[in-house]
């Protein structure tokens, strides 16, 4: 049997799971199986060349009974309706599980950002922020931020968008955006630094001395690199291995964050790091290493591959990164796999963050967020491994158990079934 990969099926998948051992109501679980509300929208662009080229660009609200939906736009060539949908779900899961008062969305347009031009891609953001209009966003309805191939660059076209279209400056409609135009300090390296606080607790767990344990991060975009930086400034750990697109590199020795930057920013990738064995992103996952941070994209750890994991903390920075078949392997080989939409809230957190001092007109230092955002996610990561063990589970359906409880709840007390 072919091991299912199509993102929505699978976070339905997971939904169904929780749902059966938390004995959730049938209504309210055909309920969160499904979005809300799903808008796919054309989106006319005029390129540099004078051409127009059309691009198909999508906006999923998934639930909205804790509060205005929040998600992600990505720019990328292979975006699907299926992806926008199962990420929709994740991030009501996402923002449930820390506890922000959120429901969650998702964004996409099928386009490659690579071969576009500064321009070309302003005129796609703001074409998009035109696409889904003053009633599918903003500050009370549903607030983006950025994703994969998204930048505050373009988080603030979309803004200054936003802001013509109704007639007023609206920061608060849209987060993850440069700091003098309303962004938050601490966003830059928030999902990362998220992702360690729940690690330096699942160590603590679990008795591992940080300093001591060597790690392996698949990817090297945004998350990646700042779980390579943190996890050697907060603990003193050993990055022995890092990868992306274009394939790893392995050392013994310990890889210097500065010196691979370095080398990616001169070179566009790690590869051919010097003094470093080349590996496959394959070969890194499997690598007898004590901390793996998958922080690439989908479906990395299946079924063909999780029996070969040998890392003992398994820490998602990246969205969906471990199938359904393979948490099971996980779990039954006692890796604790710290799942994603947990793992990686501290991005959504901060962006929540943002919204409050946007709407306050009110911003915090540095230290104030890292230090509320510490709280959350320690609070958010036991409030998961509590359910693990009152329910008998592994990490990922504890997690659904507390997100998907909440929005029940939620969903009960406002009558909406």
């Amino acid at each position: 049997m072919v091991e299912e990969l199509n993102p929505f099926k699978i976070a339905q998948e997971q939904l169904d799971k929780a749902a059966k051992i938390m004995k959730l109501e049938k209504e309210i679980h055909a309920l969160l199986r499904v979005p809300k509300q799903i808008l796919e929208v054309s989106i006319p662009v005029k390129m540099d060349n004078g051409k127009t080229e059309v691009y198909r660009g999508f906006r999923v609200h998934y639930n909205d009974a804790r509060g205005p939906t929040k998600g992600g736009i990505r720019f990328h060539p292979e975006e699907t309706l299926d992806t926008v949908k199962a990420l929709a779900a994740w991030m009501t899961w996402k923002t449930s599980v820390v506890d922000i008062p959120y429901g969650g969305a998702k964004g996409g347009v099928i386009c490659d950002p690579k071969k576009m031009s500064n321009n070309e891609l302003e005129r796609l953001a703001r074409g998009y922020v035109r696409a889904i209009g003053r009633s599918f966003i903003g500050s009370e309805v549903d607030i983006p931020a950025p994703d994969v191939y998204t930048t505050p660059q373009i988080m603030a076209w979309m803004m200054d968008e936003y802001s013509v279209i109704v007639g007023h400056n609206e920061p608060g409609m849209i987060t993850g955006k440069p700091l003098s135009v309303g962004g938050s300090l601490g966003r830059g390296d928030a999902t990362a630094k998220g992702g360690m606080y729940c690690l330096r607790e699942a160590a603590k767990s679990m008795g591992m001395d940080l300093k001591k344990v060597r790690v392996a991060i698949q990817g090297f975009g945004n998350a990646g690199q700042y779980a390579h930086k943190l996890v050697t400034e907060m603990f003193g750990s050993k990055v022995v291995a890092v990868s992306d697109s274009k394939g790893g590199i392995y050392s013994e020795d310990g890889l210097n964050y500065s010196k691979v930057m370095e080398h990616k920013n001169k070179t566009g990738s790690v590869v051919n790091y010097p003094g470093a064995k080349s590996i496959s992103n394959e070969e890194l996952l499997e690598l007898g290493v004590d901390v793996l941070i998958p922080a690439a994209l989908e479906n990395q750890i299946r079924k063909d591959n999780a029996g070969k994991i040998k890392a003992k903390i398994v820490v998602e920075l990246a969205n969906g990164p471990t199938t359904p078949e393979a948490d099971e392997i996980l779990n039954k080989n006692n890796i604790l796999d710290i799942p994603d939409f947990l793992a990686n809230a501290g991005g959504v957190t901060v962006s929540y963050f943002e919204w409050v001092q946007n709407i306050n007109g009110y911003y915090w230092s540095e230290e104030e967020v890292y230090e509320k955002l510490d709280k959350k996610m320690t609070k958010a990561f036991h409030d998961v491994m509590e359910a693990k063990k009152r329910y008998n589970t592994d990490p990922r359906m504890a997690a659904y158990i507390v997100a998907v409880g909440r929005v029940a709840d939620a969903v009960k007390i406002r009558g909406v079934i």
